[in-house]
């Protein structure tokens, strides 16, 4: 009997041992991401890890467009916002951009504006003297205030929107002036989507017939290095008034 005793004993150890393993095996596929990335769990293949564009302290990492590397006199920090101050007269001589040149990549950021105001996010900028602004080259996720706005906007004059090209569709919830947004560019190999509070918002193939046409024939015709660059740096544009910044992170895919 206590021999039986013992091999029952046995056996019941070693089957508490397997379902300790399998249930330490099931807690660790379920671990989630906790290296605070933006775009949550980092495992798809070719993805590198997030890293801030703006530390949140100080103008490192980002340079007026055609400009020496240097204080930015008309962008300032408030409330770990990068902060544009609208000292541009116009869509020329105020935009910065990052030190850095991106080629394909998930860009996240939030934002807010003052009433009426205007800005905007582009990728895939060139810095020459050729252009006089980053919007000749790099195409922009529109920055705005719809409802303040004081002219009448076009649908591709909209926040989220590919600006002069792709137009956002029924699932866009912008929150009003004065209020944070969160938006994510993703760009991978021409393959582009803007994202807006949560919801995807514009979709569509760069380089593509489609996209061709409508720079042939809309508001980029006279602009023949729009769009075509496939690496480029960020830049954030003045556009005359105050919009705010922050959490700006991007990571390489």
């Amino acid at each position: 009997m206590k021999k039986s005793g013992l091999k029952i004993s046995t056996a019941i150890l070693l089957m508490a041992g397997i379902v300790s393993c399998n249930n330490q095996a099931s807690s660790n596929s379920k671990k989630t991401d906790t290296s605070g990335n933006a775009g949550g769990n980092n495992s798809a293949a070719g993805t590198s890890a997030w890293v801030r564009l703006f530390d949140g302290v100080s103008q490192k990492g980002w340079h007026g467009y055609n400009k020496p590397a240097g204080e930015l006199k008309n962008w300032t920090i408030e409330d770990s916002s990068l902060v544009c101050l609208g000292a541009a007269a116009d869509a020329h001589g105020g935009d910065i951009i990052t030190d850095q040149q991106f080629e394909n990549f998930e860009l996240a950021w939030d934002w807010k504006v003052t009433k009426g105001a205007n800005s905007g996010v582009m990728y895939h900028v060139v810095e020459d003297t050729a252009y006089q602004a980053p919007y000749e080259t790099g195409p922009e996720y529109q920055v705005i205030d719809d409802i303040g706005f004081p002219d009448k906007l076009e649908e591709w004059q909209k926040a989220g929107a590919d600006y002069g090209m792709y137009t956002s569709n029924e699932r866009k919830k912008l929150k009003p002036a004065g209020d944070w947004n969160s938006s994510k560019i993703i760009f991978n190999k021409g393959h582009v989507e803007h994202w807006l509070n949560g919801e995807k918002i514009v979709e569509f193939q760069a380089w593509d017939a489609d996209w061709t046409k409508k720079k042939e024939e809309g508001k980029w015709k006279d602009y023949p290095g729009y769009g075509t660059a496939k690496t480029g740096h960020i830049a954030l544009q003045d556009h005359g008034n105050k919009v705010y910044y922050r959490n700006i992170m991007i990571r390489e895919l």
